[in-house]
């Protein structure tokens, strides 16, 4: 009797690991989606751009019409050149391995791709970049927090807004702030955040993005894996700041240990928290 549980017990154990499994995957599907959906707009807007100048160029002989044309064809194929980049960027970063990553070129690969949609919401952001040693993460999986973090960000603000993104070190850990002034989060909810498939919104919004309550419950379990731990404040009419807390060196501290601290761009809102 005692070696059928055990049997059952184990099962469901190998169960619940293999669903674990396909929801990560799943998760990671979803962020890919997400990526060539955002870097496929990028690059449309791009040769719009490049095509609209080039007519305008050709149809006008004088110089200085031409000038104009060469000159915004010249930036807009900057900024591809800048997209580009920051997808190979990613791509390279695509192994399931731990290795050196720098933060500052993640995030400013990050946003390059999300620019124009931030421009387009009328999200101003300011970045708070701090110099903080390389750290040891699976630099794909970050992004992918990074991606929801400012993507949720966006839609806590639907008139606008300002977002800062502040990166900075402490003696055991580098943290990554992400720090919205929109709708907040209600007290009852924050506790709930990351549970899975719970989520704050209706549905997708008109860009088709949220609404399955995946996000933060995936971003929890990758920053855990990374040895460290998310931090949530917020309030209602205030904004929301999400820290992640990423351990500097090769030992990787419990949650406990990485739970201390809070960002400078979270402190004045005297909010509730949760991790």
């Amino acid at each position: 009797m005692i070696d059928s549980q055990q049997n059952q017990l184990e099962q469901l154990v190998a169960e619940n690991t293999l669903l674990k499994q396909r929801v990560d995957q799943m998760q990671r599907l979803t962020a890919l989606g997400e990526l060539v959906s955002t870097t496929t707009h990028e690059f449309n807007n791009v040769l719009m751009t490049i095509l609209n100048y080039a007519k305008m160029g050709m149809r006008h002989r004088d110089d200085a019409t031409r000038d104009k044309a060469l000159d915004k064809i010249y930036t807009a194929a900057e900024r591809a050149n800048k997209i580009t980049n920051s997808v190979l960027g990613m791509a390279r970063n695509r192994s399931n391995q731990f290795e050196t990553t720098d933060m500052v070129k993640l995030i400013e690969q990050t946003m390059v791709l999300l620019e124009r949609e931030l421009s387009k919401y009328r999200i101003s952001v300011e970045l708070q970049i701090e110099e903080v040693p390389q750290i040891q993460a699976i630099g794909n999986q970050l992004q992918q927090v990074l991606l929801n973090l400012l993507i949720n960000a966006r839609q806590a603000m639907p008139d606008g807004g300002q977002l800062i993104v502040r990166l900075y070190a402490d003696d055991q850990f580098v943290n990554l702030a992400v720090r919205d002034f929109g709708t907040g989060i209600p007290q009852d909810k924050l506790k709930k955040i990351f549970q899975p498939y719970f989520s704050t919104k209706d549905g997708p919004d008109e860009s088709g993005k949220g609404g399955t309550g995946l996000g933060l419950a995936s971003c929890k379990n990758i920053i855990e894996a990374h040895g460290g731990k998310i931090r949530v404040e917020s309030m209602v009419g205030k904004g929301t700041c999400f820290t992640l807390k990423l351990p500097t060196g090769q030992k990787r501290p419990s949650p406990l240990v990485a739970a201390n601290g809070l960002s400078a761009a979270a402190q004045p809102m005297n909010a509730s928290a949760a991790e």
